[in-house]
């Protein structure tokens, strides 16, 4: 009987659609650990994940099975396992599943039970749920291998207890969300081992997805409870475990507790990571963004030469009669603090010809917020010409405060490819750049501090569309307006229960709702951005465009 193992968690990213790319990377950490036992990969590795509806292309299913049995192939070699997550056809049903290989073969395959079909998740759209799944005996050992949901939630878990399981392997696609890190160590797989008395592995993947990002932080924890290895986030990692087996069971030897990055170290990291892999998985050279002066897209250039590098990030300053000249000064000291190119392009001639092209239509008609919006369409016409005729992606730069209102817009400040704040209110903001001016981010490929002029951050939020505006003349102090904002948008409260927390007017809190719902026909339009509340616009928080119900 197999009294000692050597386990290797591969915390690694994953390239949705390319099993070539992802079965290669496998091999070489096979390569890599040639005297363990058994490598453990993260759920859906070789297809990548989440697939969305690119999983029910048949051909996908066929090639994933075929290549699954040439990695199981390799294993003939004499050396390590392999769990592999994968998908499996049986008829019409499509599975998530895992897969250990060992020996030439596929030992065993089992498919994922508990399908997630909330916030970001929709596996029930593209997948079947599998029966709840026996335990696999493997080299003497009874494991357990709950994927992903099927150990958040006890069921799948306790149902492997009964099998006689002695180890708990849960592979998974775990999405980072603010807190979510410790809430899965600290709470729901704690929950499961106090639950089982069992040992468990929890790996998670990381890298970028179109809008949501992983984070890693993968850990194992013995039967008792205590945590025996943390591995790092955000980062790749190979770690390798060794485990005994004594009277009671399996035990992981102690090793390395990595620390995990607290606020907003955590977010700025997500911004980094879903930014870098979004461009250069899609093929960009680079990108551009419209640089005012203001906060927003000064620290929007520094996320930027932070995930690409400042080579890669074009600035442009766009001044109208209306751009101050402190704000003149802000944008190209921030261009020169973070070392990226900025060029400056007036709009001046493009609004005076758009004026003059109008004013039959117009006449008679007083100057509103028609005409700032023609300022910031110019604008956004003047950096999709320069990304057409160079190619690097347009970034949008606008923050979820304003985008929950609709002060933004609509293909002018909106237009774009990706939006790194789309997710992150106007105070988090605030916090992501006075830390940056701090501090170098641990994966930054921009090792300079600070980022931006001090004055950037203090200075009151204005668009610069008309003499003296400033944002608080048309919306709440952001204080305010996040606060209210965040119970109306994560907690989906009601605006009374928002003027029972904080006592805020009611017609202010109402209009603010009203402006929310509004708003949903543009966030639609909008590019994409990575995920960081457990309600972001698009992925998690669903709502029509037309309908009539407000709570006030």
């Amino acid at each position: 009987m197999i009294q000692k193992l050597t386990i290797v968690l591969s915390q690694m990213t994953q390239v949705v659609g390319d099993l070539a790319a992802n079965a290669a990377a496998m091999r070489e950490v096979r390569a890599r650990h040639a005297d363990a036992d058994l490598i453990l990969y993260p759920e859906l590795q070789l297809i990548g994940y989440p697939p969305e509806d690119l999983v029910l292309k048949p051909a996908l299913a066929a090639r994933a099975a075929t290549m699954l049995a040439e990695l199981a192939a390799d294993t003939a070699d004499g050396g390590p396992a392999m769990l592999v997550g994968s998908v499996e056809r049986e008829g019409d049903a499509l599975y998530n599943i895992v897969a250990l290989l060992d020996g030439g073969r596929i030992v065993a395959t089992r498919r994922k039970h508990e399908l997630p079909n909330y916030g970001t998740f929709d596996e029930k759209r593209v997948f079947a749920p599998g029966p709840l799944p026996d335990v696999v005996e493997w080299r003497g050992v009874k494991l357990g291998l709950p994927i992903c949901e099927d150990g958040w939630l006890p069921k799948v878990c306790q149902h492997l207890v009964g099998q006689g399981a002695e180890l708990l392997i849960s592979v998974n696609g775990s999405p980072y969300e603010i807190d979510k890190d410790e809430r899965r160590l600290t709470q729901v797989f704690a929950g499961r081992v106090a639950e089982t008395s069992l040992p468990l592995i929890f790996l998670n993947r990381i890298g970028g997805q179109d809008e949501i990002v992983f984070d890693g932080c993968s850990f194992v924890l013995n039967s008792e409870g205590t945590t025996a290895h943390r591995l790092t986030d955000w980062e790749a990692e190979e770690r390798v475990t060794r485990w005994t087996k004594g009277t009671d069971g399996w035990t992981c030897e102690a090793g390395a507790i990595a620390e995990w990055e607290a606020h907003p170290a955590d977010i700025y990291s997500a911004m980094i990571v879903s930014l870098r892999d979004y461009v250069e998985r899609n093929r960009f050279p680079g990108v551009v963004l419209g640089l005012s002066g203001g906060i927003d897209s000064a620290i929007c250039a520094a996320i930027a030469a932070d995930a690409l590098g400042p080579d890669k990030v074009w600035c442009v300053m766009m001044p109208s009669r209306f751009t101050s000249e402190e704000s003149l000064n802000d944008a190209a000291g921030c261009a020169k603090m973070i070392g990226c190119k900025l060029d400056t392009i007036s709009i001046v001639p493009a609004v005076e010809a758009f004026d003059a092209m109008l004013a039959g239509s117009f006449a008679d008609k007083d100057v509103d917020i028609t005409e700032e919006n023609v300022q910031s369409r110019i604008r956004g016409v003047t950096l999709m010409a320069l990304s057409n005729k160079f190619g690097p992606m347009l970034l949008t730069t606008g923050n979820k405060s304003e985008m929950s209102v609709g002060y933004a817009t609509i293909y002018g400040d909106m237009a774009g490819g990706y939006n790194p704040l789309k997710d992150a209110y106007k105070m988090t903001v605030f916090a992501l750049a006075e830390w940056r001016n701090a501090n170098v981010p641990r994966l930054s490929r921009n090792p300079v501090t600070p980022v931006m002029p001090a004055n950037i951050v203090t200075k009151p939020p204005s668009a610069e569309l008309r003499p003296d505006q400033k944002d608080e003349d048309s919306l709440p102090p952001y204080a305010d307006l996040d606060r209210m904002l965040h119970m109306l948008v994560e907690e989906e409260a009601s605006v009374d229960d928002v003027v029972a927390k904080y006592g805020f007017d009611r017609d202010a809190v109402a209009r603010i709702e009203r402006l929310l719902m509004l708003a949903e026909y543009k966030r639609r339009q909008a590019p994409p951005g990575v995920k960081l509340s457990t309600r972001n616009f698009g992925r998690d928080r669903r709502y029509p465009i037309t309908h009539g119900f407000r709570t006030a």
